[in-house]
């Protein structure tokens, strides 16, 4: 299948904009001491490592 420029640069972007939370979250909890934010935190990590696989994944296919 064929993308248009512009939906393979959304891609992208959202790609990059999930790396810098999942930076972000990693980076902070490890200066948060309540246990109930580092607990989410901590969550959003995994949740956002998923979520750039599959963006990676979506993006190869673009890339073919």
């Amino acid at each position: 299948m064929n993308y248009a420029l512009h939906e393979s640069l959304e891609v992208h972007e959202m790609a990059v904009f999930k790396a810098v939370c999942l930076t972000n979250s990693k980076t902070m909890s490890a200066l948060v001491s309540d246990e109930e934010l580092k607990r989410l935190m901590l969550e959003d990590v995994q949740l956002s490592t998923r979520q750039l696989q599959e963006l990676d994944a979506i993006l190869a296919k673009i890339n073919q």
